[in-house]
């Protein structure tokens, strides 16, 4: 008979071993990107408008942008709301999804 898997996630505080350095790049991109500037708390805010509308402000201002202003606008707020993962709760998730459609509103794309 084969012994069961374990389902335990070692704790919060723990790191694997060599993970130290890699742990929060995800952050790191947030704050220093040179993909786009980003008004500070801008995915804080509860108005999906509002974020649209910075996002693009932003995206369209930048010169280092590597694709179109649209694609930028969308790849920051898709990696914001994958970095969050399940930890991001349903309102926030809710509300950044309704940005996404706000966003390819703004530039003009179909939903």
């Amino acid at each position: 008979m084969a012994a069961a898997k374990s389902t335990r996630r070692p704790a919060k505080g723990r790191a694997k071993a060599g993970a130290s350095k890699g742990r929060r790049w995800s952050q790191q991109i947030t704050e220093h990107s040179n993909a786009l500037d980003l008004e500070p708390h801008i995915f804080a805010s509860d108005n999906p408008e509002e974020i649209a509308a910075s996002l693009k402000r932003s995206a369209v201002s930048s010169r280092r942008r590597k694709g179109t202003a649209f694609q930028s606008a969308m790849s920051m707020l898709n990696f914001y709301i994958n970095r969050a993962g399940r930890h991001l709760p349903r309102a926030r998730r809710a509300t950044l999804e309704k940005a996404k459609g706000k966003l390819r509103e703004a530039f003009g794309r179909p939903p």
